[in-house]
């Protein structure tokens, strides 16, 4: 096949599906798909075998959720503004306000639509900051001095009334890529400061993060967390809604060098994908890929270092400390694994390069073009 493109198995996630599936039922929890992480819809019908709902964090992904997944989404989004609102309403079945002035300004038109609409109600709650968590990356944290998301629990104080006449449930994110002894620590500090609150809501959504699918995950461990938590509350419906987990190592990109280029002794081989384009996280983060080709320091035998460098005219495209056994040729086939979560949502048409396809590997071991990309598609985003 023609690459480059992102690869699907839907071996592994399905696999991946399995275990997450199985940690709700075991721990009497809902966990849903997060569509900041993972979008790829055409992909959905084998999602809707394991979870019944999925999480937005706009509009659109809203729609996606309501028009594509077949159910109304959990949404939150940092700010709503008034032309969005009645369509987000129609595609939730719960929104979460991220501010008091948000909670304020909007639940007159909330209540109004649950008046108007007793079969399709919306179930409010408001965003928690427990201003602590284990989120190295500071891009990537919520819970910094000065974050924009959430509210502190001596804002939520000053309330002349109790929160639980206005809201249903609690919704807190301060995970990334965590582990289930992240989660176990977190959880004190929620409850240490909002938990005076949890008697009187209905839900608690402890957001994403949750990385249960890798494979040093102390799954175990997760599971009797959550089930602790329904003993010390067991009225409460609690939510996780990861992204990451679901997409995690079920595939590569898959690209093909197209030219070798030395300077003062460094050599890059530059690719027909682009890190900046279609890995952003890559250098975001930052993190180093694995590729599949690579071969450790520890290699018996001559070892060849390159930098990947992408496709794109960005200086910083590229990335280096990639170890081979072999000089790499023009037309050679790479595999940069595990590229099928935030990646695929966060791609761009920088620079008009062409975008990847997004294939995926029946259980049959059949390839399935679910979306080849055209001209077309990068000049219809501009004018």
């Amino acid at each position: 096949m023609k690459t480059p493109y992102y690869l699907i198995e839907e071996r592994l996630l399905r696999r991946n599906l399995s275990l997450i599936r199985s940690v709700a039922e075991r721990a009497g929890v809902e966990i849903i798909l997060a569509f900041k992480a993972y979008a790829l819809w055409r992909t959905f019908p084998v999602f809707r075998e394991y979870i019944s709902s999925t999480t937005a964090s706009s509009l659109w992904e809203a729609r996606l959720g309501y028009e594509e997944f077949g159910s109304r989404c959990h949404t939150f989004s940092p700010a709503y503004t008034e032309d969005d609102f009645p369509q987000l309403l129609r595609c939730s079945s719960h929104l979460t306000f991220n501010s008091l002035s948000q909670l304020q300004r909007f639940m007159p038109l909330l209540q109004a639509y649950n008046a108007e609409h007793p079969d399709q109600r919306v179930s409010p709650g408001v965003r928690i900051n427990p201003e602590h968590s284990h989120i190295e990356t500071a891009l990537y944290d919520p819970c910094a001095p000065g974050s924009r998301f959430g509210v502190l629990s001596d804002d939520l104080s000053s309330l002349s009334h109790h929160p639980s006449s206005l809201i249903d449930g609690f919704h807190c994110h301060c995970h990334c890529e965590s582990s289930a002894e992240d989660l176990e620590d977190n959880l004190i500090y929620i409850e240490r400061k909002f938990g005076e609150w949890f008697p009187r809501i209905k839900w608690l959504n402890l957001g994403g993060g949750h990385l249960m699918t890798r494979a040093d995950y102390d799954v175990e461990r997760l599971v009797r967390i959550l089930s602790g938590l329904r003993e010390r509350y067991p009225h409460l419906h609690i939510i996780l809604e990861p992204g990451s987990a679901f997409g995690w190592q079920t595939g590569p990109l898959v690209t093909s060098v197209v030219d070798i280029v030395e300077n003062h002794g460094i050599r890059t081989a530059i690719l027909d994908v682009s890190f900046t384009c279609h890995m952003p996280d890559c250098l975001e983060m930052p993190y180093k890929p694995a590729v599949r080709e690579c071969v450790g320091e520890n290699c018996p035998g001559k070892v060849y270092e390159y930098r990947l460098g992408g496709n794109s005219c960005l200086s910083g495209d590229f990335m280096e400390g990639f170890l081979f056994d072999h000089e790499l040729r023009v037309g050679e086939t790479l595999h940069l694994e595990d590229m099928n979560h935030y990646t695929t949502v966060k791609t761009t048409m920088f620079n008009g390069i062409a975008h990847p396809a997004i294939v995926m590997r029946r259980l049959n071991g059949e390839d399935e073009v679910l979306r080849a990309f055209s001209y077309e598609d990068y000049r219809s985003r501009m004018d």
